[in-house]
């Protein structure tokens, strides 16, 4: 099949699936290049996703529902990055029965350096310029906040 062909077959679909079909194809073009960067010592994807969110101290149930993953998963990453020196955990100051989790000066170093080379591959990957970037995420915004807001399976549910 040519590439005309393909542009064609891909224009026919409905725009919901086309629109599905975009998001896997930029997920799956960032997730690789993210595998590639990934420097020594190997940071795990969900520690490094944890790292990504990081952007304030925050607990444990909260990160695991942001990410939408249960919280033994956040865990376990923590757990990792303390002993790697990128995060610390500390005592909620408004629920001292509750622990934040907040990264240190190597993970917010760690934190700026991903920031950065995540923009310069998410615009190679989209082909997408400054306004229509804009646009994508405040879309994809509204999509995170509703699928936060809808329904999690029961399993990814936070437990603050």
């Amino acid at each position: 099949m040519s590439l005309d062909e393909t542009d064609t077959a891909f224009q026919a679909l409905t725009m919901e699936i086309r629109a599905i079909l975009g998001v896997f194809a930029l997920y799956g073009k960032l997730d690789d290049s993210i595998e590639k960067m990934n420097d020594d010592p190997k940071l795990a994807k969900m520690e490094r996703r944890m790292i990504i969110r990081l952007d304030r101290p925050r607990r444990m149930g909260l990160l695991a529902q942001m990410m939408l993953t249960v919280p033994s998963a956040v865990t376990a990453s923590a757990d990792s990055l303390e002993a790697k020196g990128h995060l610390q955990r500390r005592r909620d100051p408004s629920d001292k029965r509750a622990w934040l989790l907040e990264l240190t000066d190597s993970g917010e170093d760690i934190r700026r350096e991903m920031e950065q080379m995540a923009g310069v591959m998410f615009r190679e990957a989209s082909g997408l310029n400054e306004e229509e970037i804009q646009i994508f995420s405040v879309l994809a915004g509204k999509i995170y906040d509703n699928v936060i807001k809808t329904g999690l399976p029961e399993g990814l549910k936070a437990c603050d």
